[in-house]
């Protein structure tokens, strides 16, 4: 059976600990744009090895939850917050973000950076996210657009899900929301975030020289390297979104 899609993230994400292009620097400014501080409630969907999370437990003293579908990525968060002393304020939840329930209302910022897939659309996301949130709370999503409408037409309807920014806040709009801030990815952070997958691809099979799904990761790897070169450096951007309650 060939190697699903969350098994070549967990080769290829083995040695990341923050699972989008992004930094620990920027998302600490997510925190702080969040209003995050002693005691607020977090939920974060799609939280991979929880490094959020992490990051804001420690820096602004927060509490929540996070919810990830891969056991891999569970069983690392889940070490990861005793490791840093955060197991009593932060649970880690292995389940489908969608089929998580939870009072609704009830907590006081919702992220889900670079999952918005959880719920099948970026609006949909955004909706869950609100349902999330109590009245007044902030939401950070993560998302991939288009830098430019001159994206070559066979790439553009490859990814149908893509969009301009403008009408990602046309979608922000109509859910409920202004946009108060973006934090941004860098040339640099797709850079090492990509970086990052292929390196962890080329040490498995370093280690694995007679794996019967070795072809199958040679053929993501170098697919993954001739997409991001030839299309991705070009035309996306990839950015953090903070969300405040719409303004009358």
């Amino acid at each position: 059976m060939p190697l699903s899609f969350f098994d070549l993230k967990n080769i290829s994400e083995r040695d990341m600990e923050i699972l989008n292009p992004t930094s620990a620097e920027k998302m600490l400014a997510v925190g702080a744009s969040l209003r995050l501080a002693t005691g607020s409630r977090v939920i974060d969907f799609g939280c991979g090895y929880g490094e959020a999370l992490a990051l804001w437990g420690e820096h602004y003293g927060i509490g929540g939850v996070g919810i990830d579908i891969r056991p891999l990525a569970c069983e690392r968060a889940t070490r990861k917050m005793a490791e840093r002393g955060l197991a009593q304020r932060i649970q880690i939840v292995c389940s489908p973000g969608a089929d998580y329930a939870y009072p609704p209302h009830s907590f006081d910022a919702a992220a889900c950076i670079g999952a918005s897939f959880i719920w099948g659309s970026f609006l949909e996301a955004l909706a869950a996210l609100k349902n999330a949130v109590r009245p007044g709370g902030r939401v950070a999503i993560g998302e991939v657009y288009w830098l430019s409408a001159d994206v070559p037409q066979e790439y553009r309807q490859s990814q149908p899900e893509f969009f301009m920014e403008k009408e990602l806040l046309d979608m922000v709009r109509k859910a409920g929301y202004d946009l108060e801030n973006i934090v941004r990815s860098s040339y640099e952070d797709w850079d090492r975030y990509q970086s990052g997958n292929w390196a962890g691809f080329i040490r498995w099979l370093e280690e694995n020289p007679g794996h019967p799904d070795r072809r199958q990761v040679i053929e993501n790897l170098r697919s993954s390297q001739d997409e991001y070169l030839q299309y991705e450096h070009r035309y996306l951007g990839w950015g953090i979104f903070i969300l405040a309650p719409y303004q009358e």
